[in-house]
């Protein structure tokens, strides 16, 4: 399957979304307030493209990816557990034009209410969320009718050696990494939850299997 229409390139906007940093997993030093900071990757632009009204967050990672949204977003409201990430994002925020809101919670009970957003974005989220299946679970709760999640994952690879090398990998990379399961089949999670997947591309990033697409609530 490919990218549907709505997460076709954003257009050019100063290379402000070409280069660089990925969403971090866990603490680790960030340069906060620099404007030569670098910004997300292509496919973090992709992810956002077309988003519209009120969107919810998972994951601040460094903050960075907050400079990809588009203007008819009308507001972000970011959630993560980290209080050293949840500041990042916040210096982050203070530098782009769309209104962000940063707040504390876990990713099993997010504190917002019922059907508030139009969308939902995980990018590296559902990979290591303790229980995927219940962070999927307060995603449908909060999403409006009609609405959608934008996901871009970490993937457990279809080819049988390389899916095993990932499952043999897991223990000690998520030490490293924050608790991300590369092993994870966030695809088949998203079904056993109940989304309908929209459109999905599969590709490999820095040797790691990914996968970038859209689901709505069946």
């Amino acid at each position: 399957m490919t990218i549907g229409a709505d997460l076709v390139e954003p257009p050019d906007t100063g290379n402000r979304c070409g280069l660089g940093m990925e969403q971090f997993h866990h603490p680790r030093p960030v340069c906060l307030g620099d404007r030569r900071r670098p910004c997300p990757t292509p496919q973090r632009g992709r992810l956002m493209a077309g988003l519209t009204g009120r969107v919810l967050e998972l994951g601040a990672g460094d903050g960075v990816k907050l400079a990809c949204y588009p203007p008819a977003v009308d507001e972000v409201v970011l959630v993560d557990p980290d209080p050293f990430l949840r500041a990042a994002a916040k210096a982050v925020a203070a530098d782009v034009p769309v209104a962000v809101r940063v707040l504390h919670g876990d990713l099993a009970r997010l504190p917002v209410p019922d059907a508030s957003y139009d969308a939902v974005v995980c990018s590296l989220t559902l990979c290591h969320a303790p229980d995927a299946r219940a962070t999927l679970a307060e995603v449908r709760r909060v999403l409006r009718p009609g609405g959608e999640l934008r996901f871009y994952e970490h993937q457990r690879s279809g080819i049988p050696p390389v899916a095993l090398a990932q499952r043999l990998l897991t223990p000690l990379w998520a030490r490293v990494f924050g608790g991300c399961r590369p092993a994870r089949d966030v695809v088949a999670e998203l079904g056993r939850t109940g989304f309908a997947v929209e459109s999905v591309d599969r590709f490999a990033f820095r040797h790691v299997g990914h996968v970038l697409g859209v689901a709505r609530p069946a």
